[in-house]
C-alpha cells in the first residue's frame, strides 16, 4: 500500500493538524469544483458557439478536457485524504492513477506546443491559416498528442521510481528512464513554444500600426500566459536542489500545478475573449420562451 498523491501535505504537517483538515477540505473542494465547472464549461461554450468553431478553439477544447481529466484523477483521492485516517491507496489504484495522470500531463504539454504552432501560423501566415490548419491536420495533431501521452505512460508505468525505491531495489535505471522521458518532453515542447513565439514577435515588430500590435497581443496573450505558468512551474520542479526542505517545496509546487493551474486556465482563456464572455452572458441571461 502506498500513500496517495496528496500525501504531499503530510510531511508539511498539514494533515497532522485536525483543526486544518476541514478548512483545507473546503478550500480544495472549492478549487476542484471551480476547475471542473470551468473546464467543462469551456468545452460546452466552444461547442455551442459557431464563432468558436475554429482550429484554435478546437485545440483549446481538448486542452480543457485534458485539464479536467488530470485534475479529476487526483482530486477525489486528495479530498478523501483530508477527512479520513487511512490515507493509503492500493498498488493497482496507484498504478492506474499514475498512468492516467502521466497520460494527460504529457498530452497537455504536446497540446501547448501544437497551440503555439497554431498561433504562429495565424500571425505569420494569416492568408494560409485555414489551408494549413485544416480540420484533418488538427484532428491528427490532437490524436498524436493523446497517443504520445499514452505511449509515455506505458513506457514509465513499470518503472515508477518511487515504487521501486520503496521495495528497496536498485532504482537507478528507472529513475534515469523517468528523467529522460520527462526531460525530452519538456525541452522539446518548450523549444517549439519559444521558436513559435520568436517568429510571432519578429512578425509583430515589422508591423507599423498600433492596431496590428494589439491584434497580435490579443491573439496570443492568453495562450502565452497559460504556457508561462505551466512551464515555469515544471522547470521550478526540475531546478530545486535535492534536500529535505526542497522536497517539501517540490510537493507543494506539485499540488499547485495539479490542482490550482487547471482552475486558472479557464479564467485565463475567458477573461480576455469577447466571444467566450458573450456566450457566457447569453447562457446566464437566457430565458426560455414560455408562450407556447
Amino acid at each position: 500500500m502506498i500513500l496517495s498523491f496528496l500525501s504531499y501535505l503530510h510531511p508539511l504537517g498539514l494533515l497532522r493538524s485536525p483543526e486544518l483538515q476541514v478548512p483545507l477540505f473546503l478550500v480544495f473542494l472549492a478549487i476542484c469544483t471551480f476547475s471542473v465547472v470551468g473546464n467543462l464549461g469551456m468545452i460546452v461554450i466552444i461547442r455551442i458557439n459557431p464563432k468558436l468553431h475554429t482550429p484554435m478553439y478546437f485545440l483549446l477544447s481538448h486542452l480543457s478536457f485534458s485539464d479536467f481529466c488530470y485534475s479529476f484523477i487526483v482530486a477525489p483521492k486528495m479530498l478523501v485524504n483530508l477527512v479520513v485516517q487511512d490515507r493509503t491507496i492500493s498498488f493497482s489504484g496507484c498504478m492506474a492513477q499514475f498512468f492516467f495522470f502521466c497520460t494527460f500531463v504529457v498530452t497537455e504539454l504536446i497540446l501547448f506546443a501544437v497551440m503555439a504552432y497554431d498561433r504562429f501560423v495565424a500571425v505569420c501566415n494569416p492568408l494560409l491559416y485555414t489551408v494549413v490548419m485544416s480540420q484533418r491536420l488538427c484532428a491528427m495533431l490532437v490524436f498524436g498528442s493523446y497517443a504520445w501521452g499514452v505511449a509515455c505512460s506505458l513506457t514509465l508505468i513499470c518503472s515508477l521510481s518511487s515504487l521501486i525505491s520503496l521495495s528497496c531495489s536498485d532504482s537507478y535505471l528507472s529513475q534515469l528512464l523517468l528523467f529522460t522521458v520527462a526531460t525530452f518532453n519538456e525541452i522539446s515542447t518548450l523549444l517549439i513554444n519559444l521558436t513559435s513565439y520568436l517568429f510571432i514577435i519578429a512578425t509583430a515588430l515589422k508591423m507599423r500600426s498600433a492596431s496590428g500590435h494589439h491584434k497580435v497581443f490579443s491573439t496570443c496573450a492568453s495562450h502565452l500566459t497559460a504556457i508561462s505558468i505551466f512551464h515555469i512551474t515544471i522547470l521550478f520542479l526540475y531546478c530545486v536542489p535535492n534536500s529535505k526542505n526542497s522536497r517539501h517545496t517540490v510537493k507543494v509546487a506539485s499540488v499547485f500545478y495539479t490542482v490550482v493551474i487547471p482552475m486558472l486556465k479557464p479564467l485565463i482563456y475567458s477573461l480576455r475573449n469577447k466571444d467566450v464572455k458573450d456566450t457566457v452572458n447569453k447562457l446566464i441571461l437566457y430565458k426560455p420562451d414560455r408562450t407556447n
